[in-house]
């Protein structure tokens, strides 16, 4: 997309984070996002399915209660904010085509679940539960339950029978996903012969509760990208338990003999990039949060006066098991509420 279009494209980030998201001007039309979107309804009309969700730009990923739409978030459609996002936070959530379609196919399973009016169904409550239920506030997920399909981070399909549905459904949707042989001898395979089932039963039928309601659109909203980043920064900025001498003292070294070894923080700074990545796609953790802790385990590290005192191939090994497992015990211990995708 040409920046020209955009007066903002050139500006620094200080200068555009004071900007208000209905001042950004954004169209949906035209972008990669666009392409997405019908790449979607290509995917839903071969399955015969009538219901074309409608599609809006708005702050984050969501699809509203009783809408048979969603919105896709604003930094999506322009290289300059894509670069802003991951300024602040790290990553961008969706920035790829691949993200991009596995989050669609998971918010138009909500879309399709309100369009349809689904959880009115008893086998869909019998399935995935009562919709009705309250979403809580934090979530204790199970990685090794085989009940619940792995599709978005973070076992989210655990969080609410929504979510499972939608979840459900986008492994489902996905095309050439073979899911028959993925999820053989795993309870949660009932789910997906149900949602096969179901989406036979609806091909060529006719949406009963067609709400195509535009919430919180972009154009709309008077908070400015500095906002908006304060809040998803504080979000995302989880205390883990500080209690990483212990850890660290095992993987580096205190003793003079390794004074001539390169200290334990530079070490960390040098992979920090590779570690919250790597640990990322293990553990689901965002990687904004991962960085906050390995900042502090380097702090660490420079007040113990730790270095580097094995192999260096070996160490990362080591320190990616030990901070893999660390993020797992957290994750699974305490729990908390994930927002992607609500």
């Amino acid at each position: 997309m040409p920046n020209s279009r955009y007066s903002w494209a050139t500006w620094t980030d200080e200068r555009l984070l004071l900007t208000r998201f209905k001042d950004l001007g954004l169209r949906l039309e035209g972008t990669w996002v666009q392409d997405c979107v019908d790449e979607l309804h290509g995917e839903l009309g071969e399955r015969g399915l009538r219901l074309k969700p409608h599609v809006w730009v708005s702050e984050e990923w969501f699809s509203p209660g009783g809408v048979s739409g969603f919105a896709v978030p604003f930094y999506l459609l322009h290289p300059r904010l894509m670069k802003l996002e991951r300024t602040q936070l790290i990553e961008a959530e969706g920035g790829t085509h691949h993200e991009c379609m596995k989050i669609m196919r998971h918010e138009c399973g909500h879309a399709v679940q309100h369009g349809y009016q689904l959880h009115r169904r008893r086998e869909w409550q019998r399935l995935f539960g009562k919709s009705s239920v309250k979403y809580p506030e934090a979530y204790r997920p199970n990685p090794a339950s085989k009940r619940y399909v792995q599709h978005l981070r973070r076992w989210y399909a655990q969080s609410h029978p929504d979510e499972d549905f939608a979840e459900t459904f986008a492994v489902w949707l996905r095309p050439r996903s073979d899911w028959r042989k993925r999820y053989a001898g795993w309870p949660a395979l009932q789910k997906l012969e149900y949602v096969d089932r179901l989406m036979t039963e609806l091909a060529g039928v006719v949406p009963s509760h067609r709400n195509r309601e535009v919430v919180d659109p972009l154009r709309t909203l008077k908070q400015t990208l500095f906002e908006h980043y304060t809040y998803r920064r504080a979000l995302y900025s989880v205390e883990y338990p500080k209690t990483y001498d212990d850890d660290l003292q095992r993987l580096f070294s205190d003793d003079p003999r390794h004074r001539a070894r390169p200290t334990a923080a530079s070490f960390l700074r040098q992979h920090r990039a590779d570690i919250r990545r790597i640990v990322s796609r293990w553990t689901g953790e965002y990687q904004f949060s991962l960085d906050k802790v390995l900042g502090d385990m380097i702090g660490r590290c420079k007040e113990l006066r730790l270095r580097v005192g094995t192999n260096e191939r070996q160490l990362l090994t080591d320190f990616l098991v030990l901070l893999t497992a660390r993020t797992m015990g957290f994750l699974v211990g305490q729990g908390r509420r994930d927002w992607i995708a609500v």
